[in-house]
């Protein structure tokens, strides 16, 4: 395949993670040739669980891929809030029967590496679609009808249009945006991935558990059929300068957990080895379109991770972006401000509530005691009015659903 399919331009994807496919299986299914540019020499991905909410689940039924994730994703019960010094459980979201039937679709939890996969199968799979690794992508060019994405080795790839889906560093958004680097959140999160022998067993939870403690957090729920557990550890930090998959200092993290109760200290001390990122966003941004070039993900607008939204996110904004491309009927100008309109203060929203969901986890002396007691007081139809903003979405319009 080259630059296009039956005489028509190809839509260039800068990135092959979790956006960028969905992207490119959203466009391919409405009859765009789409090529992926990704970076890593191999489409994968690294990390380790994510959560699913009941926005994610329509996203991909929309994309055609619902049923794959669900045969890879596990069911939990319930959203459970812990303090962490007490032991005592502060709030319960059951997310059974009635979450589902309120909000439409399920919530899961599933490894990142295995949604990727889902959405890597379907592209492979689609003959309108051209996935290209060990393409560095440093920016892009257009003048008049001409449009081209420039890689690092020097070759420019002419395109009907360009999605940057490039990510936290993307160049992609440099060239729009120009905001330089992220920004440093003063808050560094620590992954491991536990075989479920090694889990303690009186926390062996079917529930997506958040140990919540002063200046820090804990995060553990089950993967792959129960195979594994997810363990994510989250902590206060001055550190200034980003840092991605590094590898982790387990005494550095028992030690600034060393005030927690002994059920969430059982499962820090469990892992023997830690990988380590030190958490960015950005500040959200009006326009990140131009003409016929836009961002998708965290490229358009990178959260922090406590609404577990930024996957979701991500496949939200390739369901609208696809649907507005084509009713525009390929004219990408207007379908990518349409897109853009649609989005940005959903994003913006998430971006936000994110940021200050970090204080909720954190809390300390008396604001500690007031977190508590609010949500402590609130029942599952209360948690539920409040998030229907936000799980009732699913990243389409009434007039691009109809």
């Amino acid at each position: 395949m080259n630059d296009t399919i039956s005489g028509a331009r190809a839509v260039l994807i800068a990135g092959g993670g979790i956006g960028g496919l969905a992207c490119a299986l959203g466009l391919a299914n409405a009859g765009y040739a789409v090529r992926v540019f990704e970076r890593a020499a191999e489409f994968g991905e690294f990390g380790a669980g994510i959560q699913l909410g009941p926005n994610a689940f329509h996203s991909l039924d929309y994309l055609g891929v619902g049923e794959a994730a669900r045969q890879r994703a596990v069911f939990i019960d319930g959203l459970v809030m812990m303090d962490s010094l007490s032991g005592d459980r502060v709030a319960l979201i059951p997310v059974d029967a009635p979450f589902r039937e309120r909000f439409g679709n399920p919530y899961a939890v599933i490894h990142r590496a295995d949604i990727h996969g889902v959405l890597l199968d379907a592209c492979r799979a689609h003959a309108r679609i051209e996935l290209l690794p060990g393409q560095d992508v440093a920016g892009f060019e257009q003048e008049g009808d001409d449009i081209h994405l420039m890689t690092a080795d020097g070759n420019r790839h002419a395109g009907a249009a360009i999605i940057g889906a490039d990510g936290l560093y993307s160049n992609i958004r440099q060239r729009i945006v120009g905001d330089g680097d992220p920004r440093v959140s003063g808050h560094i999160t620590y992954r491991a991935v536990l075989p479920i022998d090694e889990m303690p067993e009186d926390m062996r939870w079917n529930a997506a558990t958040l140990w919540a403690g002063p200046n820090t957090h804990l995060v553990h729920y089950p993967l792959r059929g129960w195979e594994l557990f997810n363990i994510v550890a989250t902590y206060h930090s001055d550190r200034k300068t980003p840092g991605t998959n590094e590898e982790g200092d387990r005494d550095e993290i028992l030690d600034r957990f060393r005030d927690v109760g002994p059920k969430p200290r059982s499962i820090l001390e469990r892992p023997r080895r830690w990988r380590r990122w030190v958490l960015c966003d950005r500040e959200p941004v009006e326009n990140w379109t131009d003409d016929r070039v836009t961002l998708l993900g965290d490229a358009a607008h990178p959260m922090l991770q406590y609404f577990a939204q930024g996957a979701c996110m991500a496949m939200e904004d390739a369901v609208c972006l696809s649907a507005k491309v084509a009713a525009a009927s390929g004219d990408f100008t207007a379908a990518f401000q349409a897109y853009q309109t649609e989005r940005v203060v959903r994003t913006g929203r998430v971006q936000l509530s994110s940021r200050m969901l970090g204080y909720v986890f954190h809390a300390s002396g008396v604001a500690r005691l007031v977190r508590n007691s609010v949500l402590g007081a609130k029942s599952a139809a209360d948690f539920y009015t409040g998030l229907e903003w936000l799980y009732g979405g699913t990243g389409l319009s009434e007039a691009d659903a109809s």
